[in-house]
C-alpha cells in the first residue's frame, strides 16, 4: 500500500514511510493482509480496533505507526511476561523501548518516565494499574505522544475471559491528550466481547480489522480414548517437527515427561515453578530444536513465535475456548500444516464442572483469604498500597487452613475485583549499580584483584552502571566469564556488602501487589452482582469447552469460528468429525473423474490427505473426502497412521 500523500492529523510533524520501516528493522518486503490497512489508518491519526488470530501479527501493527512519527507511543499489556518479551525484541532490533510494571523500584520508575517525556523511548509498555498513578499522568502530560495501543484489549470486558478492572480506566487518560489516536488489540473476542471494547474505550469511531479466526492450515481434532498416555505416545510417533503438550498441573508436566522419555521420546518439561536458569535452558531447547517437545502448563508460550510447531496436544480440557484457541494457534504459525489434538474422555467433562463447582469460593471464603493473607504478609490495615510481598501459596494454606484450589479463585475474584495482583516470580531480572565513583572502583580493584574479572565484565557488558540501576543478566555473564552461575552470584552479594555496587537479586518467588491499602473486613467490598455474574460467564465457559469436546456432528473449526461470531463459515473438512462423516454423495460421473485425479496427484509421494485436499481445492472437499473413502473401501488406496495416503490400486 502507498502511504504517501496520506492525509494525517500530524502532518506538521516528520513522517517516516511504514514501508522502509518495515524493511529496515524487520526486514520484510512487504505487510500482511490486514496490516498494510491497518497501518494505513493508524497513520491518518483514527482510532481503530483490530482482531488479528494469534500469530497474525498485531504488535507490527502500531509498532510501525509509532516508528513513523515522533513522539512516544504509550502500550498498555495486561502481563508482564508478554511486556519483557515485546521490550527484549525490539530492543535487539535497536528500538528504543521500555517497561514498567510491579517490582521496579521508585528510580527505575522515574528514569524510564524521564526518558519517554524527553524522546529517548519509542514504545513504553505500562500495566493498566500504572496509568492511574498520579506520577505517570504528571510525566503523561509532558510527553509528546504519537499513539496509544491497548493489547489483549478483551481484558476490558466482563465478557472477556481475562477482565481487569484496571482496563475500565484507560479511556480516562486520553482525556489529557483527546487528539492522540488509540488503537485495542486483541486475538479472542466474541462479538459482545468487542462492542464492550468500543464503548469502554470510548473509540472515536466504530472501525474494526478483523482477519477470519479461520486457521486453513490447522486441523482440529478430538481424539476419544481411555487410555491418553498410549495416545500422546501414537501422536508424537506419527507426527513431525517441534511439538506442545498442555496439562493443568505442575505435577502432570514432570509425570507426563518422565513418562513419554521412557518410549523414546526426545521430550522435557516446564512449569513457572522452576528457577529461572532451568525454565530458560529449557525454553531455548526447545526454540533452538535440541529437543522435540515440551509438555508444560499455560505459563509456557506467551510471547515465544517459534514458526515450525506442527502439533499442539491438550491432555485435559481447558478453562475456556479462548483459552483453547491461543494455545492450539501456537502450532503452524509458518503457515505449514499443522494439527492441534485433544485428548478427551467423557469423565473429563464431569471432572471440570465438579472441580468448577466445588471448588468455587463464596464470598464469605474469600473475605477470609483476604483477612489471613494480610496476617500473612503482616500488612497493616491501611498500609500495602502498591507494596510487593513474596508469596508461596502452600506456605499460607497450611496454618490458616485454606485449600489452595480456594485460594486461588479467591485470589483471581480479588484481582479482578481491584484489590491486588498475582504475579508470576522469575520474570524480574536483577538489577546493579555501582556505589562508588570511577576513581574509587580503581582503588578497590587494585586492592581487591580478585574482583576485576566480573567488575571488567559488568563495566563492558552494561552501559549506565555509574548512574542508575541496570537490569544485569547472572546467567549470560557466567556463560561470559566462563564461571559457574552460583560463583558470580556470590561475588555480586559480596560487592554488595563491600558496598562496591547496589545488588538486587531477581525474586524466584511468585509476589502479590496490593493495589489498594489493606481494607478491614467490614470496608472489603465485592459486588455479589458481578461476583454471580462472573460465576455464570465461568461456567457458561466451561460448558462451552465441552460441547466442543463430546460434539461429534459440527465440524471442530465451524464450532470454534461460530463462537467467535463468524457463522457463515465453511466447514474445514479435514477435522475428525468431517472425515467421519458422509454428507455428500459422489455420482458416478464424478467418482471417475475425481479418483483419476486423486491417483495422478498421490503418485509415488504417498502425500497427507490435508496436502492432496490443498492441491484439489478446485473440487468440492467434501466429494474428495468421500471418493477417498469409498477407494479406501474397495482396497485401491491405504491411509496410514500418520495420515499419508498410498495408491494400491490398478
Amino acid at each position: 500500500m502507498n502511504f504517501k500523500g496520506q492525509s494525517c492529523r500530524y502532518s506538521r510533524q516528520k513522517v517516516k514511510d511504514p514501508n522502509q520501516i518495515l524493511k529496515e528493522y524487520w526486514s520484510f518486503d512487504s505487510f500482511r493482509e490486514p496490516q498494510d490497512k491497518i497501518v494505513a489508518h493508524i497513520m491518518s491519526g483514527r482510532d481503530a480496533l483490530v482482531l488479528l488470530p494469534t500469530g497474525g501479527g498485531k504488535s507490527i501493527c502500531y509498532q510501525i505507526p509509532a516508528l513513523a512519527k515522533e513522539g512516544v507511543c504509550i502500550v498498555v499489556s495486561p502481563l508482564i511476561a508478554l511486556m519483557k518479551d515485546q521490550v527484549e525484541n525490539l530492543k535487539k532490533r535497536n528500538i528504543l523501548a521500555d517497561a514498567i510494571y510491579s517490582g521496579l523500584n521508585h528510580r527505575e520508575i522515574e528514569r524510564i518516565l524521564e526518558n519517554s517525556a524527553y524522546g529517548k523511548t519509542k514504545l513504553l509498555y505500562v500495566s493498566p494499574e500504572r496509568l492511574g498513578s498520579e506520577l505517570f499522568i504528571e510525566r503523561f502530560k509532558k510527553m509528546n505522544v504519537n499513539l496509544i495501543a491497548v493489547d489483549e484489549a478483551h481484558c476490558i470486558s466482563q465478557w472477556g475471559h481475562d477482565f481487569r478492572p484496571a482496563y475500565l480506566k484507560i479511556a480516562q487518560i486520553r482525556e489529557y491528550k483527546p487528539d492522540v489516536p488509540l488503537v485495542a488489540l486483541t486475538a479472542t473476542a466474541t462479538g459482545m466481547v468487542r462492542d464492550e471494547i468500543i464503548d469502554n474505550l470510548r473509540l472515536k469511531e466504530r472501525t474494526t480489522f478483523q482477519k477470519s479466526f479461520e486457521r486453513e492450515n490447522l486441523t482440529y481434532s478430538v481424539q476419544y480414548s481411555e487410555d491418553k498416555y498410549l495416545g500422546l505416545v501414537n501422536a508424537l510417533k506419527n507426527g513431525g517437527g517441534s511439538s506442545l503438550i498442555y496439562v493443568r498441573s505442575r505435577k502432570k508436566t514432570q509425570e507426563i515427561s518422565e513418562m513419554l522419555k521412557k518410549h523414546g521420546c526426545s521430550i522435557d518439561f516446564y512449569h513457572a515453578g522452576l528457577s529461572t536458569e532451568e525454565r530458560n535452558h529449557r525454553q531455548q531447547a526447545w526454540i533452538n530444536n535440541k529437543i522435540r517437545t515440551i509438555v508444560c502448563t499455560n505459563a509456557f508460550g506467551m510471547g515465544i513465535d517459534k514458526p515450525d510447531v506442527r502439533l499442539v496436544l491438550h491432555l485435559g480440557l481447558p478453562q475456556s475456548l479462548e483459552e483453547y484457541y491461543q494455545e492450539a494457534g501456537r502450532a503452524g504459525r509458518d503457515g505449514q500444516t499443522a494439527e492441534a489434538v485433544l485428548l478427551y474422555f467423557p469423565k473429563d467433562g464431569k471432572d471440570l464442572r465438579y472441580f468448577f463447582e466445588a471448588n468455587m469460593p463464596d464470598l464469605l471464603k474469600i473475605k477470609a483469604i483476604y483477612h489471613s493473607l494480610g496476617s500473612h504478609l503482616n500488612v497493616a490495615i491501611g498500609g500495602g498500597a502498591g507494596q510487593n510481598y513474596d508469596f508461596d501459596l502452600f506456605s499460607f494454606a497450611d496454618p490458616f487452613q485454606h485449600k489452595p484450589v480456594h485460594i486461588f479463585y479467591a485470589l483471581q475474584i480479588l484481582e479482578q475485583e481491584g484489590y491486588l495482583r498475582l504475579i508470576d516470580g522469575n520474570l524480574f531480572n536483577s538489577s546493579l549499580c555501582f556505589r562508588v565513583d570511577r576513581s574509587d572502583l580503581y582503588n578497590f580493584q587494585v586492592n581487591q584483584p580478585k574482583f576485576n574479572p566480573i567488575i571488567k565484565c559488568l563495566l563492558r557488558n552494561y552501559e549506565g552502571l555509574m548512574e542508575d540501576m541496570v537490569k544485569i543478566d547472572e546467567i549470560r555473564m557466567a556463560k561470559v566469564m566462563g564461571r559457574p552461575l552460583k560463583e558470580v552470584i556470590l561475588t555480586l552479594k559480596k560487592l554488595d556488602e563491600y558496598n562496591v555496587v547496589r545488588y538486587e537479586p531477581r525474586s524466584e518467588q511468585t509476589q502479590i501487589t496490593y493495589l489498594k491499602p489493606r481494607l478491614t473486613l467490614e470496608n472489603l467490598r465485592i459486588d455479589i452482582a458481578n461476583f454471580n455474574f462472573r460465576y455464570k460467564l465461568k461456567k457458561d465457559k466451561i460448558e462451552a469447552v465441552i460441547n466442543f469436546a463430546e460434539n461429534k456432528q459440527e465440524c471442530r473449526s465451524l464450532t470454534l469460528l461460530k463462537y467467535f461470531g463468524e457463522n457463515d463459515a465453511a466447514k474445514c473438512g479435514k477435522c475428525d468429525v468431517c472425515l467421519n462423516k458422509n454428507e455428500s454423495k459422489v455420482k458416478d460421473s464424478e467418482l471417475d473423474k475425481i479418483s483419476k485425479e486423486l491417483k495422478s496427484k498421490i503418485g509415488n509421494d504417498n502425500p497427507k490427505i490435508l496436502d492432496l485436499l490443498n492441491q484439489l481445492s478446485h473440487l468440492s472437499r467434501d466429494k474428495v473426502i468421500n471418493t477417498i473413502r469409498l477407494l479406501d473401501e474397495e482396497g485401491l488406496v491405504r491411509i496410514n497412521g500418520d495420515k499419508q495416503i498410498e495408491w494400491i490400486g490398478n
